[in-house]
């Protein structure tokens, strides 16, 4: 170890640090290249491998979890939306297979999409009330889960108009 490298060490983390700050404190990763991200993820993985085979110092192994921690958790964060947008499609599927519905889980459902909905909602609404509140991943990825509601949607309200029991179309 020395003073360069040790130095070198503290400005990364230093810009970890003010990464991490940026997006806690306006909440928004404007101007923040998401690949590079990912690619940072990446070199972070394949380059601290050995911190499960070789051990050299407390503080490498802190300075290893710190880097590898910071990169995934912006990327995981970001993949968590794009999953969620999609993570009821094959609940769709199924319910689509099976046709008939029972109450609960066209319930389930339909308070799964209501949920996204009122949150696209509460989006809009602080898009207008607060500042420097533009999130497009978020924004996109939960519109596009809302629009894989829509038919459910349809025939939910639809059996509900008509009181009978909710069957999607073959």
């Amino acid at each position: 170890m020395n003073i360069f490298r040790l130095a070198g060490d503290m400005t990364h983390l230093l810009s970890v640090l003010v990464l991490l700050l940026k997006i806690h404190t306006i909440k928004s990763c404007a101007g923040i290249s998401l690949k590079t991200q990912e690619l940072y993820a990446v070199v972070f993985a394949t380059r601290y491998l050995d911190i499960f085979t070789s051990y050299i110092s407390p503080y490498n192994t802190m300075m290893k979890l710190i880097f590898l921690g910071s990169s995934f958790s912006i990327v995981m964060w970001t993949f968590s939306l794009y999953l969620e947008a999609v993570a009821i499609l094959p609940q769709l599927v199924m319910l689509q297979r099976t046709r008939n519905i029972d109450n609960l889980t066209g319930q389930y459902v339909f308070l799964l999409g209501a949920y996204r909905a009122l949150y696209i909602l509460n989006w809009i609404y602080r898009y207008f009330t607060e500042e420097h509140f533009v999130h497009w991943i978020t924004w996109i990825s939960g519109l596009v889960q809302t629009l894989l509601y829509a038919d459910f949607f349809y025939y939910y309200f639809q059996s509900w108009k008509n009181n009978v029991k909710l069957q999607l179309p073959a």
